[in-house]
C-alpha cells in the first residue's frame, strides 16, 4: 500500500517525455530519470544522440524519483538518475536504487573529490553558495562564511530556509570542518543577523538585496548569472548586486555538485554508462558552462564570461562525500537553533 501511494504521489508531478512500456531493454536506447528542468538538459540528450546514435527517453520531475525507482524494483525501466545537490544524490544512494559506475572514463575525468569512493555518484558540474551584495552598501570584497555570524551583520542577510537542500549542504560543511558545537554558535550567529524570517529562494535573497531590505543574501552562482543574461525582469536584481565568492577560513569556495547515477536495475546498462561518459565528455562540459552557468567538473574547459566575472573560484577542498556525511547533523541543528522560526 505504501508503494502504491508513493508512486500515486510522483505520478502527480511527473512530466513523461515517453512512456516506458517495459523493462526490457531496447536497442539504442537509454532511459534517463532526471531531476533537471528539461529545457536545461535536452540540449546534451539531443547532442548526445546526434553523436551515438544512442535515443534518451526521458522522465523529469520535482520530487519522488528514488520512490519511483524503488516501488519499480527490478521492473523499473530507469537506467540513469540525473539530479542536482549533494542531498539529492545521497538520497538515492541511502534508498539503495543504484550501483557502483564502473568506468575509467569517469575515473580519469572526473577529480576523486567530486565522485563517491565506492562508486556510487559522480559529480558532471559544480555550482558555488556565495553572497550577493549590495553594490551601494557592501564595501568589502572578501567574506568568510565564519564572518556571516559576526554581530557587525545583525538585520542585514536574507536567505532562504535553512532546511533547503542548498543550505544543508553548505551547513553540512561547516559542520564537517569546525563540529556539531561550533556549527551550532555559528548558526545562532548568523540567524541573529538575519534581516527577515527565512524565505523564497536564492533570486528572492536578490530581490530583497537590492530593495533594502537586507544588505547581503545568499545564493548559488547561476542564479545571478541567469538572472543577468536570461531574465529580464529580474535583470535589476542582478544589477543592483555583486557576487562575492566567500571562503572557510583556511579553506576556499563551498560548492556543490549536478550529479549522476546509474540505476540498480539498469535494462540498458552499457548504454548508461555511455551516457555518463559523454557528460563528463570536453563538449558536454563545454554546454554546461555555456547553456547552464556552472563550473565544469573536467579541467581545462573554459567557464562562462559572467561566473568568470566572480573572480576565481577556489573550491573548497573537503571531499563532498563528507558533506553528505553530515547532512542530518546539519538538519537537525536548524532545527535546534530554531533557524526557521
Amino acid at each position: 500500500m505504501i508503494n502504491l501511494r508513493v508512486l500515486a504521489a510522483s505520478a502527480a508531478v511527473l512530466s513523461l517525455t515517453l512512456s516506458f512500456a517495459s523493462k526490457a531493454a531496447a536497442n539504442g536506447e537509454v532511459n534517463v530519470y532526471t531531476y533537471r528542468e528539461t529545457k536545461l538538459i535536452q540540449p546534451l540528450f539531443d547532442a548526445f544522440s546526434k553523436d551515438t546514435g544512442i535515443k534518451v527517453n526521458v522522465v523529469s520531475a520535482s520530487s519522488g524519483l528514488e520512490q519511483r525507482m524503488k516501488a519499480e524494483g527490478a521492473n523499473s525501466p530507469a537506467d540513469v538518475l540525473l539530479t542536482v545537490d549533494i542531498g539529492r544524490i545521497d538520497e538515492a544512494v541511502q534508498a539503495g536504487v543504484t550501483q557502483p559506475i564502473k568506468s575509467e572514463v569517469v575515473d580519469k575525468v572526473v577529480p576523486a573529490q567530486y565522485r563517491d569512493p565506492d562508486g556510487y555518484w559522480a559529480g558532471i558540474s559544480m555550482r558555488a553558495r556565495v553572497i550577493y551584495a549590495s553594490k551601494d552598501r557592501v564595501k568589502q570584497d572578501k567574506i568568510t562564511y565564519e564572518e556571516l555570524a559576526d554581530p557587525k551583520w545583525k538585520g542585514k542577510i536574507c536567505i532562504r530556509s535553512g532546511q533547503h537542500i542548498y543550505n544543508n549542504a553548505l551547513f553540512a560543511a561547516y559542520t564537517a570542518k569546525h563540529g556539531e558545537a561550533k556549527a551550532e554558535e555559528w548558526l545562532r550567529g548568523v540567524k541573529a543577523n538575519l534581516a527577515q524570517k527565512p524565505s523564497g529562494g536564492d533570486r528572492e535573497a536578490a530581490r530583497d538585496v537590492a530593495a533594502g531590505k537586507c544588505d547581503i543574501g545568499i545564493g548559488n552562482t547561476y542564479y545571478w548569472a541567469l538572472m543577468m543574461n536570461n531574465d529580464p525582469e529580474k535583470k535589476p536584481w542582478a544589477e543592483a548586486t555583486r557576487v562575492i565568492l566567500p571562503t572557510f577560513e583556511g579553506g576556499g569556495t563551498h560548492v556543490n555538485l549536478s550529479g549522476v547515477l546509474l540505476a540498480k536495475h539498469a535494462p540498458n546498462k552499457a548504454n548508461g554508462i555511455k551516457l555518463i561518459e559523454w557528460l563528463v565528455s570536453e563538449q558536454a562540459q563545454q554546454m554546461y558552462a555555456d547553456q547552464n552557468y556552472e563550473y565544469p567538473v573536467r579541467s581545462g574547459v573554459p567557464i562562462d564570461s559572467t561566473i568568470a566575472g566572480y573572480g576565481k573560484l577556489a573550491p573548497d577542498p573537503l571531499p563532498i562525500a563528507k558533506i553528505a556525511a553530515n547532512r542530518k547533523a546539519a538538519a537537525s541543528l536548524v532545527d535546534k537553533v530554531g533557524f526557521d522560526n
